[in-house]
């Protein structure tokens, strides 16, 4: 494979919808292509990532690794010629804030059912 082959990817969300397509760089790195979902991310959308850690790309049924280079990730035997590559765009949900979510903690513990026994 040619260094500088371009690739056209499109990405699937959750909701059925699409970014892209767009043709990129064979040598692009997985987390610039989740850079660039970010920044074309649908607005109003639900879940919407805040950083690259918050996205995992399916290609495949491969969750594609940050580090890895797009020609490095690809699997050429599930391509169609001439058509873009969909990959699945999964949203981690937002993991609530420990230290900063006291007051829900401390209801949750107020709640429930106080019984005296005589």
């Amino acid at each position: 494979m040619a260094t500088d082959e371009l690739v056209e990817l499109k990405f699937r969300l959750a909701d059925g919808s699409d970014i892209g397509p767009s043709k990129y760089n064979s040598t692009a790195s997985v987390s610039s292509l989740k850079e660039k979902i970010i920044t074309q991310w649908p607005k109003g959308n639900e879940n919407p990532p805040r950083s690259i850690n918050d996205i995992k790309l399916i290609n495949a049924g491969r969750i594609l690794e940050n580090n890895r280079t797009l020609g490095e990730s690809r699997l050429p035997l599930s391509e169609v010629p001439g058509a873009a590559i969909t990959m699945h765009v999964v949203v981690r949900s937002p993991i609530p804030d420990k230290n900063g979510d006291k007051s829900k903690d401390e209801s949750k513990k107020k709640g429930g059912c106080f019984c005296t026994i005589l």
